[in-house]
């Protein structure tokens, strides 16, 4: 069911690229295959993205709810989730590409092995309406006419590094790019803290004696991810054919430049929104309200030593001098 559901439809699309193209390069056929994949996938990714714009957002008043709740993790829990709630924030939002991405992954893996193993299946995999194309007839009598390189340079059929043929330095320089630009698109999404502590300053601090606090643990190994994810792209695709590589990398630069251009457009509608004329004064006609972090903060800055009386006794007396006086 895999196979008929996933693995074949991706194979077929990535042939039909191939026999469609003038220039019939495996190579340029990737390419146009991850570009195509990552435009399907751009809502979902838009919406990922103005989810984590609004968490980098977020921050200040998370650290406000931190410090109000003083250490008690169940309240702290709980203000964090309604903060979410009333900011429309799923955590789990980008998770859903990655879902998308791995069927994606093992189907093209699974038809460039196709393809490596035993070349004749280009043409005995594909669709029957795929092997009446002009290109894939000729093919079929003449496998060793189908050029399975990037544009002539590198062999798309071979890993960076293998057993038998060593280091691979073409394949090897594809794979070292698609985890350089999957490092920096993790960086941008990052959350920037300034007062942010590394995971090394809270295992000394903890070694001194200081209690360690569990949000900053967490903090601290979210940001250790941009680098974790690169290291295991490197590690699961080194021994691959370099075509995975080089759709990692292509998928990588479209989806820095799809970050880049949605973050900005986010940042120039909330820019025009504070700069339209008469926004302030719509604004200030409405009674101002509170986000969960600022109850959260408000309730513990007041107290109810600080609030004094009134004292209507006052009120009495001037009253009654008043009824002396007529």
């Amino acid at each position: 069911m895999f196979t008929t559901l996933i693995v074949q439809p991706i194979f077929n699309l990535l042939v039909a690229i191939v026999a469609l193209i003038p220039s019939h390069n495996f190579g340029m056929a990737i390419i146009i295959f991850t570009i195509i994949v990552r435009l399907a996938l751009y809502p979902l990714l838009k919406k990922q993205l103005h989810q984590a714009r609004v968490m980098r957002e977020l921050q200040p008043e998370l650290k406000k709810i931190k410090k109000a709740t003083k250490g008690n993790r169940q309240q702290e829990a709980v203000m964090v989730q309604e903060l979410y709630k009333e900011r429309g924030i799923n955590p789990f939002a980008s998770v859903g590409v990655l879902l998308l991405q791995l069927p994606i992954l093992i189907g093209l893996y699974s038809g460039l092995r196709k393809l490596v193993t035993d070349p004749q299946q280009l043409v005995s995999f594909a669709y029957p309406f795929l092997q009446h194309l002009p290109w894939m007839q000729h093919i079929a009598h003449n496998i060793k006419d189908f050029d399975s390189t990037l544009f002539g340079i590198v062999d798309l059929a071979k890993p960076a590094l293998s057993h038998s043929g060593g280091i691979y330095w073409p394949a090897m320089v594809i794979v070292v790019a698609s985890c350089i630009i999957q490092y920096f698109q993790s960086k941008q999404l990052m959350a920037s803290d300034k007062e942010a502590k590394s995971l090394r300053q809270i295992l000394k601090g903890a070694g001194s004696g200081k209690q360690a606090d569990q949000a900053d643990i967490n903090a601290a190994v979210g940001r250790s991810t941009i680098f974790l994810l690169p290291i295991m792209i490197f590690l699961f695709t080194v021994n691959l054919p370099s075509a995975l590589s080089l759709y990692w990398l292509v998928g990588g630069i479209v989806a820095f430049i799809q970050q880049t251009m949605v973050l900005r457009e986010d940042t120039t509608e909330l820019e025009a929104i504070a700069d339209a004329p008469g926004k302030k004064d719509k604004v200030s006609d409405k009674k101002p309200t509170k986000n969960v972090a600022e109850i959260a903060e408000a309730e513990v800055v007041a107290s109810p030593k600080v609030v004094k009386k009134q004292k209507p006794a006052k009120k009495k007396k001037s009253s009654n001098k008043r009824r002396k006086k007529k």
